[in-house]
């Protein structure tokens, strides 16, 4: 099994681009003795931008790389120069792929629509230059920032195949080489539980101007939908399809019990799978005992609920082909029958954390103290700590977010730690 597990789900973690730092420098000029303030800003980091590939159809290629960086921003230079910015890194997904933030399983995207685009990690700013800080009252700061990091994130993908039609029934009931009758799918096909555990998709021409696209669903077995087995992946690639193909094995001892079975599982699975409407058809009626099977079912069809026998029950054999195409027409009949599907909402196209959040917490260490703070992390990183002038700056934040207020309240003393994000800052006498 877990050599051909069929990849619908993984998770990566995206890292987009540092911003450049920020020049501090001075206009070096004949007969200009003092000239003034001219380092240019960092470029920004690049985006981590996920893109939609029409021609994509697992999450296979996220086995082999699941890390991804984009570029970082370059620094600034002197005559106001600014930083090149990093170049965006496009990480391409397959439709239907779903986005998750995997620490609070978040929904950030769904991605559905060829060539849709989203940003999911912002490149940090480029740092302010020298440049940036001159005032009428200051007008040659030693002062420059370093470029903000880049935003960080894993995230969980899931694939939510995007098929027309799809065939449901349990092992070995003939979805594998029905697809193949109708497609040019070349699935594996072998004679166990468990037979197809790779969605296999297919596309099948209806005529010379119309295409729809099948997906032989793996096979269910019974407690699937109670995480037994497979069967929660398995069923998340039925959620969207919109006709159902119901295959009963001609060769089952109980094809009633069998189709009750696969049905008490979609419903239990929940997600409208009931909803769906279903064309019924037995396979393998090129084999001697698949005629009594197929009417012993007939037999028995009145008690079935009539949404699930409205469309009678056909006899195939994927086999000779009898009945193949009559079945493929069935359920594009029904599929055009059906109500057109309400525009999507219009897609998101930017996964946006909230980081103007000035709320911070402070713990006690051995040696000091440790401030949460998103704004404080955040400042820490871009303040350059070998320039007085900017180290300032950022004991004035300390005290306007009320972190240095409350520290000194906890009664923190001059020499000990007080640890920022990566950074260890020493509480010294304040300016």
């Amino acid at each position: 099994v877990t050599q051909n597990m069929f990849y619908d789900e993984a998770k990566i973690q995206v890292n987009a681009g540092r911003g450049g730092d920020g020049a501090m420098s001075f206009r070096r000029e004949s007969l200009v003795p003092l000239g003034g303030p001219d380092g240019g800003n960092g470029g920004r980091g690049g985006n981590v931008i996920l893109i939609v590939n029409a021609k994509m159809n697992t999450l296979q290629h996220f086995q082999y790389q699941r890390k991804f960086n984009a570029d970082d921003g370059r620094n600034g230079a002197n005559k106001q120069q600014t930083g090149r910015s990093g170049k965006p890194l496009y990480i391409q997904v397959p439709p239907g792929t779903v986005l998750r933030e995997t620490s609070t399983n978040a929904l950030v995207g769904d991605l559905t629509t060829p060539g849709q685009q989203m940003i999911v990690a912002r490149g940090g700013k480029g740092g302010r230059g020298s440049a940036t800080y001159a005032t009428s009252t200051n007008q040659a700061p030693r002062m420059a920032e370093n470029g903000a990091p880049g935003e960080s994130f894993e995230f969980t993908l899931e694939l939510k195949l995007i098929a027309d039609i799809g065939f449901v029934g349990l092992p070995n009931a003939g979805k594998s080489t029905l697809l193949a009758a109708l497609t040019a799918a070349k699935p594996k096909i072998a004679n166990y539980p468990f037979t197809t555990l790779q969605p296999n998709l297919g596309v099948a021409l209806v005529d010379r101007f119309r295409t729809v696209v099948l997906a032989d669903i793996p096979g269910l077995i019974e407690g699937a939908s109670e995480g037994i087995g497979l069967g929660h992946e398995f069923l998340r690639h039925i959620e969207r399809t919109r006709v159902l193909v119901h295959l009963l094995d001609g060769m089952s001892e109980d094809p009633i019990k069998d189709f009750h079975t696969v049905n008490a599982e979609l419903a239990a699975f929940g997600h409208g799978l009931m909803d769906k409407p279903q064309v019924i058809a037995m396979t393998k009626m090129d084999l001697p005992d698949a005629q009594a099977a197929f009417e012993l079912f007939i037999a028995h069809s009145p008690e079935l609920p009539s949404e699930l026998r409205e469309h009678g029950v056909m006899a195939i054999s994927s086999a000779t082909g009898q009945g193949v195409r009559e079945l493929l027409g069935k359920a594009v009949q029904v599929l055009d029958e059906l109500p057109p599907i309400d525009p999507p909402p219009a897609p998101a196209t930017e996964f946006i954390l909230d980081v103007t959040n000035n709320t911070f917490e402070i713990q006690r260490e051995p040696d000091g103290f440790r401030v949460l703070s998103p704004l404080l992390e955040r400042k820490v990183e871009i303040t350059r700590w070998d320039l007085p002038e900017a180290v300032q700056r950022f004991q004035r934040t300390l005290e306007a977010s009320g972190i240095g207020p409350e520290l000194e309240k906890l009664g923190i003393q001059q020499g000990e730690m007080v640890y920022i994000g990566d950074y260890e800052l020493e509480w010294g006498d304040q300016p």
